[in-house]
């Protein structure tokens, strides 16, 4: 069960971390209703994976990935920006979560910069293909992207709990899909950009992929 007051406390930091240059402490807005906000969004029904148990790994990692980063405040806004639009069959979430912390992060107190570099890396999680140079934006992908790193049974929840988020997928196109997207991520050079995660998550990461494609490419028992 998350840690509502936690979480609250987390955005919390990140915020005035951001706004540091921003809106005065005085005249800033209370962070907690924006915070309240997010949290809604992130626990609503549809979701399966992509719940505040993800958003909550997603910022343990980030914390885990700091020194990477060029600003980890912003980061971590980003973070809580990055699926809190999510409708499993739509397919651009990550496009109105950017607009949403577009929108949010002004009136919150955060500067022009800051609120379109938060932007900017909630549309990065798209491809999750940052540049050599965006410290910020490998940060962000390999702190949600870590779930592919997971121990086994852990790895098999996240995949039981994406397939249940597209439930609506008939299983023969859901397999196709998927293990498509499996193909893709292991024929990249690196699944992680940062150092640590390629120390740490890279071969974990691989098998677990490779595991699953092999499972995914299994005839499938007939239908009794």
């Amino acid at each position: 069960m998350a840690d509502l007051d936690a979480l609250r406390l987390r955005w919390t930091r990140a915020l005035e971390g951001a706004r540091a240059d921003g809106a005065a402490p005085e005249t800033a807005p209370d962070p907690v209703p924006y915070a309240d906000n997010l949290l809604a969004r992130w626990q609503e029904p549809q979701r399966r994976y992509h719940t505040l148990a993800h958003l909550t790994a997603v910022l343990d990692h980030v914390d885990v990935l700091e020194k990477y980063a060029a600003d980890p405040d912003v980061v971590r806004l980003a973070a809580w920006f990055h699926d809190a639009v999510y409708l499993p069959e739509r397919s651009e979430n990550e496009e109105r979560s950017a607009r949403l912390a577009e929108r949010a992060l002004p009136e919150a107190g955060v500067p022009e910069a800051k609120t379109a570099e938060v932007a900017r890396l909630v549309r990065l999680t798209v491809t999750h293909d940052p540049a050599d140079d965006d410290r910020d934006g490998q940060v962000l992908c390999d702190a949600d992207l870590a779930i592919l790193a997971a121990p086994p049974s852990a790895y098999a929840a996240y995949t039981a709990a994406v397939r249940e988020e597209y439930h609506f997928v008939p299983s023969d196109a859901f397999r196709a899909g998927r293990a498509a997207i499996l193909r893709q991520l292991l024929d990249l050079p690196r699944l992680f950009r940062t150092p640590y995660g390629q120390a740490e998550w890279e071969a974990t990461a691989r098998w677990n992929l490779a595991s699953e494609l092999e499972i995914l490419s299994l005839p499938q028992d007939p239908a009794p």
